[in-house]
């Protein structure tokens, strides 16, 4: 067994174990990116940099092996400033957003983009139980709001925003009404919606929300890859069937990865902003496997390759791959496949390791 110190914690490691590894095991967390066990290590991401106070050099834990003797720095001041200038670089071209820019101006927060995932795909059920779940005060504040979400709604700059606001009206309505008041005279439910943003506790405000950058026509009208209907458009909502009508012209230029996003966590919890300029190293792009219902984004990926060595045993599968080099080297199809012919069986497992958004499921 061999002796080493992290953090001044004397800790027995084994031979040939990582740095990474040893350091879990004596319950000290280093955060990583482009590292999953069982998968051959990559350096990539640098964000598990440690320093080997010995040589005054910086390392990456999750390839960087133990050795006797060893003193490791794990969660010292200029470790955490190396590692917040790693995320920097890696969020200074990830171009994407965590939240719909209708759900971060709605001054209550609701869950737009999810209520009408659920409404287009006919859960009723679970569109009334998101609406009892979002609606914790007397009166839903759509009422009184002058449709904030709907002047942020991107589909506005291509036609017309989609109809948000009365939707939600209409699936709150659909609550029992003995819980919930829905008359705007009701005196003691009569503030503002300027009084309602001081009261209200929006769970994005204030929180990492990633910024997407100026978009060309072409990257804007991506996003109607997402719209599931035919295009018809209605601002009446009368029932649910109404409401789903509408529901599928959203564009959903949320993340699907928002709530399991490891590159937002470790953003969040090093104290790093999304810059508000972006190196626009890939096109505003959603690729669809309608076979296998696989969507990437090129623009979220941060090039862990993750997905490409969780397929590398895969020898009549086609998978995903680094094309180009340098700078410009992205992850895509094979030059000599069709993003329709690509990870016939192993979509789900490329999807569970990319640590972004970059990869999710058709819904």
């Amino acid at each position: 067994m061999l002796r080493i110190r992290i953090d001044n914690i004397e800790i027995e490691a084994e031979e040939g174990q990582t740095i990474l590894n040893a350091a879990a095991k004596a319950g000290i967390r280093i955060p990583t990116l482009c590292h999953k066990e069982g998968i051959e290590h990559f350096s990539s991401c640098m964000v598990c940099m440690v320093r080997d106070t010995m040589t005054d050099s910086y390392i990456p834990s999750c390839s960087a092996l133990v050795q006797d003797g060893m003193e490791v720095d794990a969660s010292g001041e200029e470790v955490l400033t190396f590692r917040k200038k790693a995320v920097e670089l890696l969020l200074s071209e990830h171009r994407a957003e965590c939240e719909a820019p209708c759900r971060i101006v709605c001054p209550a927060g609701y869950n737009i983009p999810l209520m009408n995932r659920l409404l287009q795909s006919g859960n009723v059920q679970d569109a009334i139980d998101l609406a009892m779940t979002e609606v914790t005060t007397p009166e839903i504040h759509c009422m009184e709001c002058p449709g904030y979400c709907e002047n942020a709604c991107r589909r506005k700059k291509i036609d017309e925003p989609v109809s948000i606001r009365n939707i939600m009206l209409f699936v709150s309505r659909s609550i029992n009404k003995g819980n919930i008041s829905y008359k705007s005279g009701n005196k003691d439910n009569k503030d503002s919606v300027e009084q309602d943003k001081e009261k209200i506790s929006n769970p994005l405000r204030g929180k990492f929300s990633s910024r997407i950058g100026r978009l060309e026509d072409a990257e804007l009208r991506e996003w109607l890859k997402e719209c599931t209907g035919t295009g018809k458009r209605l601002r009446d909502i009368s029932d649910f069937k109404s409401a789903g009508i509408e529901a599928e012209n959203c564009m959903h230029c949320d993340c699907r990865a928002a709530g399991d996003c490891r590159l937002r966590d470790i953003a969040v919890e090093l104290g790093v902003k999304d810059p508000s300029g972006k190196l626009v190293n890939a096109p505003v792009e959603k690729k669809i496997n309608h076979k296998t219902g696989l969507i990437f984004e090129n623009a979220k990926c941060i090039k862990c390759g993750l997905c490409v060595r969780v397929c590398e045993d895969s020898n009549d599968d086609p998978a995903l791959c680094f094309i180009n080099r340098g700078f410009v080297s992205i992850i895509s199809e094979p030059l000599t496949e069709g993003f329709e012919d690509i990870l016939k069986t192993k979509a789900d497992i490329c999807i569970e390791v990319c640590p972004t958004g970059a990869l999710s499921k058709f819904t």
